[in-house]
């Protein structure tokens, strides 16, 4: 069945993994399912959609036929449907909407709880952003207690086990939906899901079986980036406790300005002075780019203000690919004093070409006495 693009649907990029696309419509279901929004007719249709741009996404030969393509030939019955059918599986739809498992279908939830997402930042130069650059980032996180041991118990001791869940880390609940009743389980409020307690806490973690460190890692920052560009290494963030997923690291890259350009995405920007005689008879300069220095050819009569281009000589964009242009926009230099020779040759020439005498071109005039010109 020919589908809306599923990346597009759950807002995630062709090259998300499958953890990115599951979290992503775990989200996007939990959002837009009908129970949540009674009052909203268009909550099913967008849940089943969520759920057909899972169904493609999830199987790896349906995404690989999707994005070979454009349609996964699927028959009719597909869509939100094939997690009803075994396509996403019963399990899969229950954990999505109701946090973890689905009674007695899904067998024991996991127990734990998922480490936090942590954030840093780097700074990178405009010579990063062309070539890509190794970083190291440094940040604060939570890992294993090296006191106890991660259990959460002073001197490393085994926990007990929560009697509100009795280990299981959920508590069952029963309740109508659009399908019928479904035994639901939701986090043990008592354990927060880890399914179990203390009673004689670690002193250095205060129970909580994680301690605060600091942390260094190396990064690798593609060409092309941008400036406040953020970019995710799943599974470096916070550890989690128990069963539960590490958190993710977000790294914050803010580029450096760079003085002799101005950036605008992979296009950069440059003022290039030359003196009367340059732009009046042409010359050859040669100009700073970012990573070699550029030959340009300046025509006789080149005007101010005249944008000269070199293809290529900018930065890639970020997947790669042909790389921008550096235009150079001339800038003609007036001097601001001049002494009386250089008066009469200028008058000499304004004569030569037929041109009206400026007012001040005279000695005493009054732009004589403005530009300060010497006998």
């Amino acid at each position: 069945m020919a589908v809306r693009d599923p990346y597009e649907v759950l807002g995630v990029a062709r090259s998300a993994s499958a953890d990115e696309i599951k979290s992503a419509y775990r989200r996007l279901a939990r959002q837009h399912h009908p129970d949540v929004n009674p009052n909203d007719p268009t909550a099913e249709e967008k849940f089943k959609e969520i759920g057909s741009a899972y169904s493609v996404l999830s199987d790896p030969e349906k995404r690989a036929r999707f994005d070979q393509f454009g349609t996964t030939e699927d028959g009719p019955g597909a869509g939100a449907g094939d997690f009803f059918n075994g396509g996403g599986g019963i399990g899969d739809i229950f954990d999505m909407f109701f946090g973890g498992a689905a009674g007695a279908q899904t067998g024991r939830r996991r127990t734990g709880r998922d480490g936090e997402d942590v954030q840093t930042s780097a700074t990178i130069t405009l010579q990063e952003v062309l070539t890509g650059v190794k970083k190291e980032v440094n940040f604060d996180t939570y890992a294993r207690c090296s006191s106890c041991r991660g259990t959460g118990v002073e001197g490393g001791g085994a926990p007990e086990t929560c009697t509100g869940c009795k280990g299981a880390g959920a508590v069952t609940t029963v309740r109508s939906t659009f399908i019928g009743q479904v035994r639901t389980q939701t986090v043990c409020p008592t354990c927060r899901g880890e399914g179990t307690t203390t009673s004689n806490p670690c002193k250095k973690c205060r129970g909580q079986k994680l301690e605060r460190q600091r942390k260094t890692m190396s990064v690798d920052v593609p060409p092309g980036v941008d400036n406040g560009a953020t970019m995710q290494i799943p599974g470096a963030g916070s550890e989690g406790v128990g069963t539960g997923r590490p958190g993710d690291l977000f790294i914050s890259l803010e580029v450096e300005n760079d003085p002799r350009f101005e950036r605008r995405g992979t296009h950069l920007f440059t003022v290039l002075d030359l003196t009367f005689a340059q732009a009046a008879l042409g010359d050859k300069v040669k100009i700073e780019g970012v990573d070699a220095d550029i030959e340009l050819e300046i025509k006789a009569g080149t005007q101010p203000g005249t944008p000269l281009t070199s293809r290529g000589a900018g930065l890639p964009p970020l997947h790669g690919g042909r790389r921008g242009d550096l235009t150079v926009q001339v800038n003609v230099l007036i001097p601001t004093k001049l002494t009386e020779p250089e008066a009469k040759l200028i008058r000499e020439l304004a004569e030569l070409r037929g041109e009206n005498m400026p007012h001040g071109a005279e000695p005493g005039g009054f732009f004589h006495n403005l530009f300060g010109w010497k006998k």
